[in-house]
């Protein structure tokens, strides 16, 4: 989940193993701060490949881009609700990733999901949850609440930040208001709107990208990603991971390939290599969240076994949920609400 442009190449021709010859160029278009670089090196090497890869800070900015064409781009790594709209509006390759050889390592979790069926599109990137970040020092009361962003305590007012992911920011917001996921009630919705507009003066800010800011004290609380607050707590033990009680999201992030990608075979080629076990271990190690392919644990780093950020301690479990994909008129209003709040 998950930071400027990265640039990493290499050589020019593509050495296939068992897909056809491409162009020894690859173009992805992911989550900031959410890649690998070492990963890619490897990649680049195996395959002679020069890979470009550019940073989004939420769905919306991604679907957007991808969406007014003329991109360039390859690959994006869309969450789950929003992978039916990628496919819905025919901006992604039917690329059978189900086909392919390293498809046997995904977690049986994995294969059959409801927003990519049989996975025809997508393969697994990295899994986890939006919870609250907080630096202990700032605030020792309840972390496992959205209270900390839709009605900040008194010791962290000016000090939260707030991703600007609108559907998960979205979803915790419904549900701290008593709402259901995709609720269409509008006596919840103007609820939700009154305690977003309500607490935004007491916001920091709306930034993407915390794990620094955190681990250097710069925010002291924001609703923050699973593996970006564990990067941060290793570098600042003061740093604290809270599940909302009120409920939280649950997601994952996928490889697709664009419809109208440039370098198909090296795309697929990027699909099957990340489907490898150790590497999709790299992609963890980088970001700190689990994957989804079997066989990975053995190269992950010892920390990853344990950190609360990871495995999601029992009591808080049943409080998260996966977002599904909301209905247009659901998505419609949640927008309004979320355009009115980021003014």
């Amino acid at each position: 989940m998950r930071s400027p442009t990265l640039l990493i190449a290499a050589g020019a021709l593509l050495a296939a193993t068992g897909l056809a010859h491409a162009e020894g160029e690859l173009n992805i278009f992911n989550w900031g701060d959410y890649t690998n670089p070492d990963l890619i090196k490897k990649f680049e090497e195996k395959f002679d490949v020069k890979v470009t890869v550019t940073d989004y800070d939420s769905n919306t900015t991604a679907l957007t881009k991808v969406s007014a064409g003329g991109h360039g781009f390859d690959i994006v790594v869309p969450s789950a609700n929003y992978v039916p709209i990628f496919v819905e509006q025919g901006l992604l390759l039917e690329a059978r990733p189900d086909q392919m050889e390293n498809f046997k390592n995904v977690s049986k979790r994995w294969r059959d999901v409801p927003w990519d069926p049989g996975r025809h599109y997508t393969v697994p990137w990295q899994w986890g949850t939006t919870g609250v970040a907080v630096n202990k020092t700032a605030y020792s009361g309840n972390v496992n609440t959205s209270a900390i962003f839709m009605d900040p305590p008194e010791e962290l007012v000016g000090k939260v930040n707030v991703i600007p992911e609108m559907s998960d920011v979205m979803a915790m917001a419904v549900w701290y208001a008593g709402g259901g996921v995709c609720t269409q009630d509008k006596a919840v919705l103007k609820k939700v709107r009154d305690l977003l507009v309500a607490a935004k003066p007491k916001w920091m800010s709306m930034d993407y990208g915390m794990s620094d800011k955190l681990s250097n004290n710069d925010v002291l609380a924001s609703v923050n990603w699973s593996g970006s607050t564990f990067r941060a707590r290793l570098n600042n033990p003061d740093v604290v991971y809270g599940y909302p009680q009120e409920g939280y999201p649950v997601w994952m992030d996928s490889v697709a390939i664009l419809k109208d990608a440039r370098n198909v075979e090296n795309a697929k080629l990027f699909m099957n290599f990340i489907m490898e076990p150790e590497n999709a271990a790299m992609i963890s190690a980088f970001a700190r969240y689990a994957n989804g392919i079997d066989g990975s644990q053995e190269f992950m780093p010892e920390n990853m076994r344990t950190a609360p950020e990871v495995n999601v301690p029992e009591e808080f479990a049943a409080a998260g949920q996966f977002l599904p994909t909301c209905p247009p008129a659901v998505q419609k209003m949640y927008t309004a609400i979320w355009t009115e709040v980021m003014k």
